[in-house]
């Protein structure tokens, strides 16, 4: 029951990455259109990750009034209706408000789909499942850097909008009609919100860095990787082509390594090695010729265990406190990636220099590796008190 749960939940996923794509596709034609800059575009595609720094714990905390399905349906729903309202702007300040909409939806849609995968798989295949869910993101919006341009082109500007809202709106009907809760959690039985304890905010602070500061590096590296071949002689469009294949691979390796972690049930091992597979890959941009094989080495090794940091988040906490505790795991995660860019850009605005803000990226997947190991010396002790407890 689980993997045909997950074959629902994933899908749903997918389409919040195709509407996140939506702007980014067709920016050249809004500057067209209504006369806007640059940077109004980059404005608007951020208005989507926005509303993440304010409702991230009130999303946690509806879970008190709202069933998870409910509220995974309101947050594709909203994604829809955004879309829409983009779609159908006869100014500029309809797309904005659209994104803010959207935005607001992706913050419960996102939070919610990952809880209900944890759910149903904690104490069983957790990192595969993970990699699996986390893999979605990149394919949304893969398929919408390839159906939205063609569709802007062939059609109108307003159908990728229209397209994307449409296939929110079909898996939140699906959702809303076809989502079962654990069969241990649907009972009328089923144990009530309580508090986080002070064990558990630790465990779900320390996973909450560890994926933040993991994705954190990874848009450092899709921003300043392709500056970085083009220093060396590389075309701006062969750059992003080198580039941009690290997060195809991963799209396959990913599921593959949360595979092996529960196989193996060596999750830490497997996260170092990985982890340093993409520090040793962001040094070989570094090195002329070597763009290739750093993003080969970065999609296949180094951004693989993405579903194996995420499943730290399902181990944090107890169930009853799923829903608010990954409301603090997303809270961190945007608090961190509000920063961090942006340092990474300051250093290259006063350097112009790649290779310096790359080595923030450095930094930053290398802080993964004592986040993650700090998390499993307090889940260590936890385990102890507990036992001589009992």
């Amino acid at each position: 029951m689980r993997w045909r749960i997950l074959l629902l939940l994933f899908p749903a996923r997918v389409g919040l990455g195709l509407q996140f794509q939506t702007l980014g596709s067709v920016g050249d034609d809004l500057v067209a259109v209504f006369g806007l800059d640059y940077v109004a575009i980059g404005a608007m595609i951020g208005f989507f990750m926005a509303p993440g720094l304010f409702l991230t714990l009130p999303a946690g905390y509806a879970s008190r009034f709202l069933s998870d399905r409910v509220l995974t349906g309101l947050g594709l729903t909203a994604l829809a209706l955004g879309g829409a309202l983009s779609g159908m702007a006869t100014d500029s300040w309809m797309i904005g408000a659209g994104r803010l909409l959207a935005g607001a939806g992706f913050v419960f849609a996102n939070l919610y789909l990952t809880k209900m995968t944890a759910d149903w798989f904690v104490g069983k295949e957790i990192a595969t499942a993970m990699s699996i869910l986390v893999m979605s993101w990149p394919l949304g919006i893969a398929i919408g850097q390839v159906g939205h341009e063609w569709l802007a082109a062939a059609v109108d500007w307003r159908w990728p909008f229209f397209v994307a809202s449409s296939y929110c709106a079909l898996f939140a009907a699906g959702l809303l009609t076809l989502y079962r809760q654990p069969g241990e959690q649907a009972s009328a039985t089923a144990p009530t919100p309580s508090k986080l304890s002070i064990g558990e905010l630790r465990l779900i602070l320390l996973a909450g860095a560890a994926w933040a500061v993991f994705n954190a590096g990874y848009v450092v590296y899709l921003t300043f990787g392709p500056l970085a071949l083009e220093t060396q002689g590389a075309e701006a469009f062969e750059a992003a082509a080198i580039i941009s294949i690290g997060s195809w691979v991963m799209i396959f390796s990913g599921a593959l390594c949360g595979y092996i972690t529960d196989r193996t049930g060596r999750p830490d091992a497997v996260l170092v090695i990985c982890i340093l597979g993409a520090i040793i890959a962001m040094g070989l941009l570094a090195v002329d010729g070597a763009g290739l094989p750093a993003s080969l080495l970065f999609g296949l090794i180094g951004m693989a265990p993405a579903g194996v940091i995420m499943a730290l988040s399902g181990e944090a906490m107890r169930p009853e406190n799923r829903a608010f505790g990954m409301g603090v795991f997303f809270s961190v995660y945007y608090a961190v990636m509000a920063a961090a860019p942006p340092i990474a850009g300051w250093i290259y605005d006063r350097t112009g220099e790649p290779f310096y803000p790359l080595q923030i990226g450095v930094l930053l997947f290398a802080l993964v590796i004592p986040a993650t190991l700090a998390f499993r010396a307090l889940q260590r002790r936890a385990e102890r008190v507990e036992a001589a407890d009992v």
